[in-house]
């Protein structure tokens, strides 16, 4: 997952704001340029791409040239972009972004492009995640799943309870016991929290702010948009001060450079996303399981939200409607469900998701379905503020400093005054409507 710097140079016109008639049921154009991330996803993006050039487009007399971007430089790319009025038309990505780029005049809504139905198909999770202000903005293919793989031979090897769903959570006492008593069967290090992924990236606020809202508070208060007393509550400073803990116990994982801890079965506990489910399969077979994560007082949270294409405002200077036919191509079943095979995530589309067996009653990804199902309560949206991108990198960094050993408090006091000395800076964020 790439994390966007804040993106502060509109590149459109006031026809492409938000609301405004974008679309007109006429293509003008005949190529159109899209920017995608090179992640997991990366093959399946092109095979989608060739695939619409070799039907849809051909029929529409329209080709889209696709360029993949290396998720460690999409930052610096879509930054400079945006700075030089030089963005492609269609734009994929990482949804927590959204409101900065919306704010900033870089994407346009979509109200006008799309239909009643197509709207009525896609995950409610999937449409919160691509609103600002009430509009829809983007679109994605899929949505996240985020909760602890786990071997269930090892669990059954301590005489571990193994929850049924969200509602039968671990609590942290009870988590806390079973890594111990993994350590003391053996295995080192038990939790793997791919700490490899870095610090400098959306990995660790995607992964760990949901220990915030479990534990009753939050990253930000969603409505000033301000930090202090939010994400250094009382509440927050507990339950980070236990993570910590579990680093300083070794019973986390702190050292790990890939994937081999819990491929190898070195660490029989993994907290990571839907993304690893292919090559957790592959390797662990039926012994694999999928857990919530565990309560840190106020029930199980998870992350929600992904990757998801938009029309930027070049694109709908250009020829939105032109920029539509990709995305409403891209959220077909067909489409979703290629995608979706290969990274292991929730379809966006409610007709798709019931063709997948995976997410069915009983099947190895139910627990995803049912945390979206529970949003915003269970699956938490990371804050939609323009101010994102600062409270995102003051809280990897806090956990980082926190990982190290920092003092919990006075790195979550830092971190809030930051992200507040932010949002005074841009006069709250006002509102682009």
């Amino acid at each position: 997952m790439a994390a966007l710097a804040v993106v502060a140079a509109a590149c459109g016109d006031d026809d492409a704001e938000a609301g405004a008639d974008i679309c007109d049921g006429e293509i003008t154009v005949d190529t159109i340029d899209a920017w995608a991330h090179e992640g997991a996803e990366a093959d399946a993006y092109e095979d989608m791409v060739d695939d619409f050039n070799a039907t849809v487009g051909a029929d529409l007399g329209l080709t889209v040239n696709l360029t993949l971007v290396p998720e460690g430089q999409y930052t610096d790319q879509v930054n400079a972009a945006a700075a030089a009025g030089d963005l492609p038309a269609l734009l994929d990505f990482d949804g927590p972004v959204l409101a900065n780029l919306a704010w900033a005049g870089n994407i346009v809504s979509v109200e006008d492009c799309i239909s009643g139905e197509v709207r009525d198909n896609l995950l409610p999770s999937i449409v919160e995640g691509g609103s600002y202000e009430g509009d829809l903005y983007s679109v994605g293919t899929f949505d996240s799943g985020l909760g602890l793989w786990a071997y269930r031979s090892a669990l059954e090897g301590v005489n571990a309870r193994i929850p049924t769903g969200a509602d039968d959570a671990w609590s942290t006492e009870e988590f806390e016991q079973i890594l111990r008593d993994l350590q003391d069967a053996g295995f080192e290090r038990p939790l793997d929290i791919k700490i490899q992924y870095g610090t400098q990236g959306e990995w660790m606020t995607y992964g760990f702010s949901p220990i915030t809202q479990s534990a009753g508070s939050d990253l930000i208060d969603r409505e000033t948009l301000k930090a202090e007393g939010v994400l250094n509550s009382p509440e927050v400073v507990e339950a980070l001060t236990l993570f910590q803990s579990w680093a300083e116990d070794d019973l986390i994982d702190t050292e790990s450079v890939d994937d081999s801890n819990f491929l190898s079965g070195a660490s029989p506990l993994s907290w990571v996303g839907h993304w690893m489910y292919n090559a957790y399969l592959d390797e662990v077979g039926d012994d694999l399981i999928l857990l919530p994560l565990p309560d840190f007082g106020e029930g199980t949270r998870t992350g929600m939200g992904s990757w998801a294409w938009a029309i930027t405002s070049a694109g709908a200077d250009l020829d939105a409607d032109a920029a539509w036919a990709f995305i409403e191509y891209a959220i077909s079943d067909d489409s979703i469900l290629k995608i979706t095979e290969v990274n292991g995530a929730v379809p966006a589309t409610k007709t798709a998701l019931a063709k997948n067996p995976n997410f069915a009653e009983g099947g190895p990804l139910e627990l995803f379905v049912e945390q979206l199902d529970g949003a915003p309560d269970i699956a938490v949206p990371r804050p939609i503020t323009p101010g994102y991108p600062t409270v995102t990198s003051e809280f990897w960094t806090a956990m980082d400093k926190i990982l190290l050993g920092d003092d919990v408090q006075a790195t979550l006091d830092a971190a809030a005054k930051a992200i507040d000395a932010d949002v005074d800076a841009n006069e709250g964020y006002p509102s682009v409507s």
